[in-house]
């Protein structure tokens, strides 16, 4: 009989635990939802054309000055001969060699901060750079800028709506899991009532052990969350450069938060329906 309840407890804690991995999985794309947005905006490029007479020195200060504005993120110095050995490379030295001059002006290429990458934010920040006497033309990509707005929302949409079924089918998971077991010792809590054991003394015990099983569980899936980042981490690193490892504590919080309070409500429920149920109610 130990044996059995032993068995049914280790099934119990493991389909939990896997269910909680989910939780935790869908919980690290949430809280890193921000961080997703924010890379791809901040690796949208700006590119400021100087002037053909800006002596190098002065673009190059005037490249370091964009670092101080606000909406700057980085800022990099592209001379004329870079210019020209990036446009050799991507057209062919033949194509090059047709011009006399170089045809490619010295520039700076520019990121924003992601809260500044939207067309009325890059209009204004056009504007203010474009004051400037040294800068011939401010280029950027429009259509990209709203196709990448408008993409990242639909991704949000559909991201919050995947997060949304995860817990939906974890709670449906676990609830079920908690019950089948609390369920299986029905016969144990009758044979209590039947000692003029009340409600809450009998519910006391069951409401303990499953607040260890939801904490025993999530610990488990906190490790094997553990295990696939440090693999992800060794395999795909960049995709570090956008999931922010801090935010993991608030992920952890997250799936022991549901392991513990969805085993304890579920066990609460059950037991308070299995306490209510009469004799020949029980072999049903």
């Amino acid at each position: 009989m130990r044996r059995r309840l032993a068995n049914a407890y280790l099934s119990s804690v493991i389909s939990i635990s896997l269910v909680l991995l989910l939780v935790g999985v869908a919980s690290m794309l949430l809280v890193n939802a921000r961080s997703v947005s924010d890379y791809f905006k901040e690796n949208m490029q700006v590119s400021v054309l100087m002037k053909d007479s800006v002596p190098e020195e002065k673009a190059i200060s005037f490249s370091e000055s964009l670092l101080e504005e606000r909406y700057i993120k980085t800022a990099t110095f592209i001379s004329k001969e870079q210019g020209q050995m990036e446009l050799a490379e991507l057209l062919g030295e033949d194509f090059v060699d047709i011009f006399e001059t170089s045809p490619i002006p010295a520039s700076v290429e520019i990121t924003l901060d992601a809260d500044y990458v939207s067309s009325d934010s890059l209009e204004v920040v056009k504007a203010e750079i474009s004051r400037s006497p040294l800068v011939a033309e401010v280029n950027y990509q429009g259509s990209l800028v709203d196709a990448l707005n408008a993409n990242l929302s639909k991704i949000s949409l559909i991201l919050a709506f995947f997060i949304g079924l995860m817990l939906f089918i974890s709670y449906v998971l676990i609830n079920n899991t908690v019950r089948l077991n609390v369920y299986a010792r029905r016969f144990t809590i009758h044979t209590m009532q039947l000692v003029g054991a009340t409600r809450s003394f009998i519910r006391t015990p069951f409401l303990i052990q499953s607040a260890f099983q939801g904490i025993f569980s999530a610990f488990i899936a906190i490790m094997a969350l553990i295990a696939i980042l440090f693999f992800l981490r060794n395999g795909f690193e960049q995709l570090f450069e956008i999931f922010r490892l801090d935010l993991l504590l608030l992920v952890m919080g997250i799936v022991v938060a549901s392991g513990l309070v969805i085993c304890v409500t579920s066990t609460y429920f059950v037991v308070n329906k299995l306490v209510s149920l009469k004799k020949a109610e029980l072999y049903y």
